[in-house]
């Protein structure tokens, strides 16, 4: 047993590196002529480029990993047939189950393996790639989920917040606080707010406007503490978006959405997917071990590869379309995130029964 796993961890973990390799080549190559179109805006030269889409592939590992997979499983498992060394193992005495536990046993380092990328590496790395692209040209980030820019619920208050800086600091904001009646209690405009630590903001350009049972009253300061729920998590979220932030991240954004009695239909779907995507490597193993079945008059090891880069595209790109259509119908958060995993696990039992059977 300690044989076939070593033997099937050697060639599977070889093969996947290599259909990962050439995955994210392409892919980079791909993310590199995209970057092309802004060059040259600000200090943004090739050098920015590259480094960006440096930093981009962890965020590509990730999502490729289960493809590159299921593609170099295949591939492993149909050499090592077409050479009878699988054939070997099972007149040896070997039994499917044992098999499914070798498999197991070797993806569990890869399931590890892409759960720290996703919660780690990839979203660090994102944001640092953000980070210096915009430094790089110079920008600012304008939030248009509303012509007015973004609006961000805060206890009592509703904030509305224009632009910001890539290191978080906020531009254009205005603050609108209500009292315990709901009665507009007070507006506070700022040109500008950096961040200063765990719910204090430094607002600077600040005019503020009293209301109260005897008229109104403005007050112009140069700059003034403000209290807030806000943070960068907060912040980032807005600007990241569901997909580049951990899990982590996303459930703290979620109860902060749902403190302040918000929709968090995307952001739940985008953390189940946080939590279920790295077991699809299971998946893809399973998926993999029908492709033992080598016969000669079916086609060679190529037809697999083939077959086998049309599944894992189609797991890729279908699984962001259910994705999608969860979140602007939604569906049940859990349920979205496990359909494509799901469907792809009923699909290789069902091929290895057949492929057993016969």
């Amino acid at each position: 047993m300690r044989l076939l796993t070593r033997c099937l961890a050697r060639e599977i973990y070889a093969s996947v590196a290599l259909v990962l390799t050439g995955l994210l080549m392409l892919f980079s190559f791909f993310d590199l002529i995209h970057e092309l179109d802004v060059l040259g805006s600000g200090n943004y030269h090739i050098g920015y480029a590259l480094l960006f889409v440096l930093l981009s592939v962890p965020g590509r590992i990730y999502e490729l990993f289960p493809v590159s997979v299921l593609i170099g499983a295949i591939f492993a498992l149909a050499q090592m047939a077409a050479n009878s060394e699988l054939t070997i193992y099972r007149s040896s005495g070997v039994s499917l189950q044992q098999m499914l536990l070798a498999l197991f046993k070797i993806g569990l380092p890869l399931v590890l393996l892409t759960f720290l990328c996703g919660e780690m590496i990839a979203p660090f790395s994102e944001r640092m790639a953000q980070e210096l692209r915009l430094k790089a040209q110079n920008a600012e980030v304008s939030l248009r989920e509303f012509r007015s820019g973004v609006w961000v619920k805060d206890e009592r208050s509703f904030v509305n917040i224009k632009n910001v800086l890539p290191d978080i600091t906020l531009l254009n904001i205005n603050i609108y606080e209500f009292d315990e009646s709901y009665h507009l209690r007070a507006i506070t405009a700022a040109k500008r707010a950096a961040y200063v630590e765990k719910n204090r903001w430094q607002l600077e350009g600040v005019t503020q406007t009293l209301f109260n049972k005897h008229g109104t009253t403005v007050n112009h300061q140069p700059s003034m503490e403000w209290r807030s729920a806000l943070n960068l998590g907060i912040l980032r979220a807005l600007l990241e978006g569901p997909g580049q932030m951990s899990a982590l991240n996303l459930y703290q954004y979620i109860q902060h959405l749902r403190d302040n009695r918000q929709k968090t239909a995307s952001y739940e779907i985008a953390m189940w997917n946080k939590m279920v995507y790295p077991f699809a490597i299971l998946v893809m193993l399973l998926m993999a071990l029908p492709f033992t079945s080598h016969q000669r008059r079916e086609g060679g090891i190529s037809a697999k590869i083939f077959l086998g880069i049309i599944l894992g595209l189609t797991f890729h790109f279908a699984g962001k379309l259910v994705t999608s259509l969860g979140a602007l119908n939604e569906w049940q958060p859990i349920l979205s995130a496990v359909a494509m995993p799901l469907l792809f696990l009923l699909l290789a039992t069902g091929t290895l029964w057949w492929t057993e059977r016969r």
